[in-house]
C-alpha cells in the first residue's frame, strides 16, 4: 500500500470536497449525462483516488511484469524486446491469389501471417458441395485439399515464418495440411511456429461454424494438443477466443469470464484424457477483441491475465509458471466499423491498436477502413499495417514496460472487472462448466441480452456512434473496393476434378477407412489425419468420415 489509514481518510476527505465542486461546476453543462458507465456498466467516476482501490496490494495484485500473477505482462521485457507481431489477418477467393496478398503484406513489414478460409472449408465441405454454392471465396480462401494449400504457402518458409489459422471444426485437417506442406518444403515438425483457434465452444455459443457434437469435437481438440505437444513443440495448439463472442454483442466483462470459462473447459478435458497441465498448458493461446472504450479495454487485458494465472495455479494445481502465463493475440473490433464515412474507421482502429498495446498484446490484427463493406483493398490493409507501425516506432508506447500501471482508473477498472467476470464465471461451475451452460443457453442468453441493451442504446443516442447517429453527412459511394470474381466457384470445382483423377484414389480409400475407423477407438486422430492428407484426400472427404461415426451437432437450446 502507498498510503497508511490516516493518508487514506484524508484523502478521501479532500475527495469529497472535490466532488462537491465538480457538482456545482457541472450544473453548467446539462447537455453532458451526469452518469458514465463503461461499455460493461461499470459506473465511470468522476475522479479516481488511491481510496478507490482500497484493497490494492502492489505486490500482490501488480508486481513486475513477468511474475505471478502477470497483472503486468508475461515477459520481463515486453516491447523493449521486441515488438507484438503484426500478423495481418488475409484470405480470399484462390490460394493463388491469398498467397500473393501474403506476399505483399510481408514485402510490406508484416511479421506474421493469418489465414481467413471461406465458409465452406470452415464446415468441412468442398468447394463442389451443392451447400458451397455461392460462398466459395467470399470470405476468406477456398481450401480444399493439400494442393490448395500448397498453392497458399508457395515461396513463403514456413520455418521463418509464424502463421495463424482461423479454423476451429475441422482445424485438425487443416494443420494437418500445413504440416504437410513444412515437410515439402524440408522444414521439421519441430520448427513450425504459428496457432490455429481450434476453439469450438464458443462456435456453439457464439459463431456457428461447428460441425461434431461436444463430445467428438473436444477429443479432437485434446488429440491435437496431444500430438503438437511431441511432435510440433512450438505450435500453440488453441487460440480460446474472446474475439467472436465479442463481435455476437457481449460486454468487455462476458468476453473475459466466457473466454476463461471456455479456456478451463478445455483443461478439464486435457486433463481427463490423461494429459499433463505443465506439459500442454504452456502452448495454449488467447483471441480477444480490441474495442471502442480504450482504458476498459486495457483493463480487460489486465484483468484477464491476472484471473488465468488465478486459474491455472489455485485450481487447477500447475507448478510450471509458463502454463499460468496467458498469451493473446488482438484484432481490433470489426463490429465497431460503420459503412458510413469509412475514413472515420481509420481512427477507431488507431485508438483498437493503442489499447491492445497498451494491454500488452503478444500480436495483433488491424481491421481495414471498408471492411464493412467488402474484403479489404491493398491499399486499406496497407493503412491497417501502418498504423501498428505508427504506433510501434513513433508514439514512444512501445518504450517502456506497462507504462499505464498504478494509474487509479486503471487498477479500479481491473478489479472491477475481476470481480464481475469471477461472479459469471462462478455461475457457469453451478450450471456444470461452458458446454453445460452453452447447452442450457445461458451464454447464449447473456450475449444477445447485451447486444439488445446496446443497439437499444444507440438507436436512442445514448450511445454515440460518430457518422451513423451523429455528426451524419452526405457522400459518394466509396470506389475501389475488392470483389471477388464470381468464377471462384467453378475455378476450385475444376481443380478438385482433376485432383481426382491424378492422385492415387486406392490410397486415398486406404487412408479413409483407417481414418473411420480409428474414429471408433481412443486412438490419437492426427496420425491418420495427415496419412489422408498426403495422400490428397480432400477436405469433406476426410471430415464425412468423421462425420459418419460422431454425428453432427443440432443446436438444442432451452432458454
Amino acid at each position: 500500500m502507498l498510503f497508511n489509514k490516516e493518508e487514506l481518510e484524508q484523502i478521501k476527505k479532500e475527495k469529497e470536497g472535490f466532488d462537491e465542486g465538480v457538482e456545482k461546476s457541472l450544473e453548467k453543462f446539462p447537455e453532458r449525462k451526469e452518469e458514465f458507465t463503461t461499455i460493461s456498466g461499470i459506473p465511470v467516476q468522476r475522479v479516481y483516488t488511491p481510496t478507490d482501490i482500497p484493497d490494492f496490494d502492489y505486490i500482490k495484485d501488480l508486481g513486475f511484469p513477468a511474475e505471478y500473477p502477470f497483472t503486468r505482462g508475461v515477459q520481463n521485457t515486453m516491447y523493449r524486446g521486441r515488438y507484438w507481431t503484426m500478423r495481418m489477418y488475409a484470405g480470399f477467393a484462390t490460394a493463388e491469389e491469398s498467397n500473393q496478398r501474403y506476399k505483399y503484406l510481408l514485402e510490406s513489414g508484416g511479421s506474421g501471417l493469418s489465414v481467413a478460409f471461406d465458409l465452406p472449408t470452415q464446415m468441412g465441405y468442398d468447394s463442389d458441395a451443392p451447400i458451397s454454392q455461392g460462398e466459395v471465396g467470399k470470405v476468406g480462401v477456398a481450401i480444399d485439399s493439400l494442393a490448395d494449400m500448397e498453392i497458399l504457402f508457395d515461396e513463403i518458409p514456413l520455418d521463418k515464418v509464424s502463421t495463424s489459422m482461423t479454423i476451429n471444426a475441422p482445424a485438425s485437417v487443416l494443420l494437418a495440411m500445413y504440416i504437410a506442406v513444412a515437410e515439402k518444403q524440408g522444414v521439421s515438425k519441430d520448427k513450425l511456429r504459428g496457432t490455429i483457434q481450434n476453439d469450438i465452444l464458443k462456435e456453439y455459443a457464439a459463431r456457428g461454424t461447428y460441425i461434431f457434437p461436444v463430445g467428438p469435437s473436444m477429443r479432437l481438440i485434446t488429440d491435437i494438443f496431444d500430438y503438437c505437444t511431441r511432435e510440433v513443440p512450438k505450435w500453440n495448439t488453441i487460440s480460446i477466443s474472446g474475439y467472436h463472442i465479442r463481435e455476437a454483442g457481449s460486454t468487455a466483462v462476458q468476453e473475459v469470464a466466457f473466454t476463461l470459462a471456455d479456456g478451463i473447459a478445455y483443461i478439464e478435458a486435457a486433463l481427463e484424457a490423461g494429459l499433463d497441465i505443465d506439459k500442454f498448458a504452456p502452448r495454449l493461446s488467447f483471441f480477444f477483441n480490441a474495442h471502442n472504450n480504450f482504458l476498459e479495454e486495457i483493463a480487460k487485458y489486465r484483468a484477464a491475465r491476472r484471473m488465468w494465472a488465478k486459474i491455472i495455479k489455485e485450481r487447477f494445481g500447475a507448478k510450471n509458471e509458463k502454463s499460468m502465463r496467458l498469451k493473446f493475440h488482438t484484432q481490433t473490433a470489426g463490429s465497431t466499423l460503420t459503412a458510413q464515412q469509412v475514413e472515420n474507421n481509420v481512427v477507431r482502429v488507431a485508438i483498437q491498436t493503442l489499447a491492445a498495446v497498451l494491454g500488452g498484446t503478444q500480436s495483433l490484427h488491424t481491421n481495414s477502413k471498408d471492411e464493412a463493406l467488402s474484403l479489404p483493398s491493398e491499399v486499406s490493409v496497407r493503412t491497417a499495417l501502418r498504423t501498428q507501425q505508427i504506433v510501434a516506432y513513433e508514439s514512444g508506447v512501445a518504450d517502456t514496460i506497462d507504462p499505464l500501471a498504478g494509474s487509479y482508473y486503471i487498477e479500479a477498472l481491473t478489479n472491477e472487472i475481476e470481480k464481475e467476470a469471477t461472479k459469471l464465471i462462478e455461475k457457469i461451475d453451478e450450471l456444470g462448466g461452458a458446454p453445460a451452460a452453452i447447452d442450457k443457453g445461458f451464454i447464449q442468453q447473456e450475449i444477445m441480452q447485451a447486444a439488445y441493451e446496446y443497439q437499444k442504446a444507440v438507436d436512442s443516442g445514448e450511445e454515440v456512434v460518430v457518422g451513423v447517429n451523429k455528426f451524419a453527412a452526405e457522400e459518394e459511394p466509396p470506389t475501389g473496393l475488392l470483389k471477388v470474381d464470381p468464377s471462384v466457384g467453378e475455378n476450385q470445382k475444376k481443380k478438385i476434378e482433376a485432383l481426382k483423377a491424378k492422385r492415387d484414389n486406392e490410397e486415398v480409400k486406404r487412408t479413409l477407412k483407417a481414418l473411420k475407423e480409428a474414429c471408433s477407438t481412443d486412438e490419437n486422430l492426427m496420425p491418420y489425419i495427415l496419412d489422408a492428407v498426403h495422400a490428397y484426400a480432400t477436405l469433406q472427404e476426410i471430415c464425412d468420415q468423421m462425420r459418419s461415426v460422431f454425428g453432427e451437432y443440432k443446436q438444442t437450446v432451452s432458454l
